[in-house]
């Protein structure tokens, strides 16, 4: 099965999975990526059907999907990810989390249910699109989507949802809804293992307030977190939608989320030496390195760390800090920088730096390249 996909982010980062819902292509989680990539590798994909992922004739299932997702995963060599689902995204995230939980320490089931409506009602729905096409029932679908608040202020991106819905294809939107109409984990949810956060809208019709209440109530390690949105709560709220992942995956506090990119780019074993080093003198500003530098600055979501790596080692040529440069050309590698580019800044820094600064960086950046063979 040839799936559609896009990973992005740095190397060195956890990945966190996004499995769209029906109706939609994996385009749907623009508005909240980033602010997620100062956090994650971002692995984004098209439901088997939808988007540009092939369309197959067997019967669809929540399992089939699913399995999909970890066929994914092994084909990218990626052991563990946390994942997140909206709607139909939701009920294949309850599959593996039933499933795999071992590959999945933390899943985020958003607007989703243990079964969502009914034989008789998906029935109706596939023999209408089948009929009269997706454009038949795409302004119900906005209405059920976003709230009129939404829909009111934001005309152009309720267009863009819309046009990507009516592009669906009609056999590949029938085979999902064949799978979603099948799906009913009431009785499996006490088998997880994995931490689940339930994202709900207090306005969603779709999937409601008590189901996801019946969802945390059947999970072992779950909890919930009520948005005031429709069915798309990640489209119409990105920032909070985004925070609320961050704070359950990573931590809450500005530290936690300091201490986790800190390691994303200078590494466990850096940062755990730090951490040993820790005393009554220097522990203060360890901590406040931790706070401000790689929980204030590193996590805005304005500049890449790709670009953040380089714009801090050109500073560096020119401050002549040899020991901090050190440390952030190894750094760079965990931020998807090529020696090629470091290079480059190198190269730029010699004109605007000075030749003597930018001549002990080049013998500063050959040492980390020998000490790590790269």
């Amino acid at each position: 099965m040839k799936t559609n996909y896009k990973l992005s982010g740095t190397p060195n980062s956890p990945v966190l999975v996004f499995s769209n819902s029906l109706g939609t292509d994996m385009s749907m989680w623009e508005e909240v990526i980033p602010y997620l990539l100062p956090y994650f590798q971002i692995l984004q994909y098209d439901t088997r059907g939808l988007g540009k992922s092939q369309i197959t004739t067997e019967p669809y299932t929540i399992q089939l999907l699913g399995q999909d997702v970890i066929d994914l995963l092994d084909t990218l060599n990626i052991e563990k990810a946390h994942f997140c689902g909206l709607s139909m995204g939701g009920l294949i995230g309850q599959w593996l989390a039933i499933h795999h939980s071992e590959r999945f320490p933390k899943i985020i089931l958003s607007n989703t249910a243990a079964k969502i409506g009914n034989a008789e009602g998906w029935n109706s729905r596939i023999e209408t699109i089948q009929k009269s096409g997706l454009e038949f029932i795409a302004a119900a679908t906005m209405e059920r989507w976003f709230t009129a608040n939404f829909i009111a202020k934001n005309e152009k991106r309720v267009d863009e949802t819309h046009q990507m819905f009516i592009a669906i294809d009609v056999l590949g939107y029938s085979n999902c809804c064949e799978a979603i109409r099948d799906a009913d984990f009431t009785e499996d949810l006490h088998k997880i293992k994995s931490k689940i956060l339930v994202i709900a809208g207090n306005e969603d019709a779709v999937t409601t307030i008590e189901d996801a209440e019946f969802l945390i109530n059947k999970i072992p390690e779950s909890a919930i977190s009520i948005l005031s949105a429709r069915h798309l709560s990640s489209t119409e709220l990105p920032e909070k939608f985004a925070t609320v992942l961050i704070e359950f995956i990573v931590g809450e506090s500005t530290f936690e989320k300091g201490m986790h990119v800190r390691r994303t780019v200078l590494g466990n074993a850096h940062v755990d030496k730090a951490s040993q080093n820790v005393n009554e003198f220097n522990g203060e500003f360890q901590e406040f390195i931790s706070n401000y530098a790689w929980g204030e600055i590193w996590t805005r979501p304005g500049i890449s760390k790709h670009n953040r790596s380089l714009i801090t080692i050109a500073m560096l040529v020119a401050l002549n800090r040899k020991a901090e440069l050190q440390m952030h050309i190894k750094a760079a590698f965990n931020n998807g920088v090529s020696k090629a580019e470091i290079k480059e800044v190198l190269m730029q820094s010699a004109i605007y730096c000075g030749l003597p600064a930018a001549n002990d960086a080049i013998h500063t950046a050959e040492d980390v390249f020998k000490e790590m063979k790269s």
